[in-house]
């Protein structure tokens, strides 16, 4: 709530408050048989005049209203500091205006001695007093618990940013010195194809530096970004292991503008390829899958030789992505890896997607 509302509420309240009070006097007027009604709107309103510009000075010249709202007794202490004035000039004020009224009205406003007088309006004063502290001070409460609410939402996403920042920048530089390796096994092997994976490699990052400013804080990005990753890395595995590994892939385009956390599918792949491929000499099948259920994505990469491990270790790419997911889509994402029969592996990622 800015300033401004904030003043323009307690104003209408206020008025509200007086209205109600000038309402009553002038039903009370009438059924003690008074005539002139306007004598009870004079007596009221004279007093909400004189209340409001006592209010007005005490706003206007405290300063930093909302200090030592964490101690309410010394609020409210300082706010005390004002009674005096209230009841020193709240008096003059307002029986100025009534007996200035009634005077060209032709009239004399009579009234108790002066120093009943006083005592009897500084004591109803006193209660005016407190009810619009109370009111002020539960106003001022509320917007400070609003301003930390809305601080703490904003430190945590910051961090959520941070974390999610952290934990790609991890897995970029593991994945490029994966690819400078198998760029260097290939080198003694066929100088052509090592040049040809180097230039492989050259789109790969030049496609990962073009997606990861697109990615924004939240480093999310739309599945058809992530699946040119996915495609330019599986090009560049291929060429190292040419003869060992067979990739079948089988896309819903109805899934290339859901958004994906940026770099989550190729973590997977690299498991299979270091995991399973990497370790044996027969040829190892990949499929690569992805398809739409209602709203949600589900993403698999399946391989037909390899073994979970006994402990359930996994790699720093694949517990990162588990990290990113959680923090992403708090528990509406998962992230599965399944032992298939008789061999092989597969990786289950499930997003909620609405294209």
């Amino acid at each position: 709530m800015t300033r401004r509302r904030l003043l323009i509420n307690l104003l209408a309240a206020w008025l509200l408050f007086w209205l109600l009070l000038i309402i009553t006097a002038v039903q009370d007027h009438v059924r003690d048989g008074g005539i002139a009604h306007w004598k009870p709107v004079l007596w009221q309103a004279s007093s909400g005049i004189a209340a409001s510009l006592l209010m007005w000075v005490q706003w206007r010249c405290t300063r930093e209203p909302r200090r030592h709202l964490a101690s309410p007794w010394r609020w409210f202490g300082r706010q005390g500091m004002w009674l005096p004035m209230y009841w020193t000039c709240f008096v003059p004020i307002a029986f100025g205006l009534r007996h200035g009224v009634y005077a060209l009205a032709g009239e004399t406003y009579t009234h108790a001695p002066w120093l009943e007088t006083y005592l009897y309006e500084d004591i109803k004063l006193l209660g005016y007093f407190c009810l619009f502290n109370v009111v002020l001070f539960g106003i001022f409460t509320y917007q400070a618990m609003v301003a930390e609410s809305a601080r703490a939402a904003e430190t945590a996403a910051l961090l959520r940013q941070a974390s999610l920042a952290q934990m790609t920048a991890q897995m970029q530089p593991h994945f490029l010195f994966n690819a400078l390796n198998t760029i260097s096994s290939l080198m003694h092997e066929d100088v052509a194809r090592a040049d040809a994976a180097l230039m492989r490699l050259a789109d790969l990052l030049r496609t990962s530096l073009d997606a990861g400013p697109a990615a924004g804080p939240a480093q999310v990005t739309t599945f058809a970004t992530e699946l040119r990753l996915l495609r330019a890395y599986a090009h560049l595995m291929e060429e190292r292991f040419i003869d060992r590994v067979v990739l079948a892939w089988h896309i819903d385009e109805r899934l290339l503008p859901c958004p994906v956390p940026i770099m989550s599918l190729q973590p997977l792949l690299e498991n299979v390829f270091k995991h399973t491929v990497e370790r044996r000499r027969e040829r190892t099948t990949i499929t690569i899958s992805a398809q739409l259920r209602g709203d949600v994505a589900i993403f698999q990469i399946d391989d037909d030789a390899g073994q979970l491990q006994a402990d359930g270790a996994t790699g720093i790419g694949v517990v990162n992505l588990r990290r990113r997911l959680e923090i992403l889509h708090a528990g509406a994402a998962s992230l599965t890896l399944t032992q298939l029969a008789p061999a092989g592996v597969r990786a289950d990622m499930r997003l909620p997607c609405v294209c």
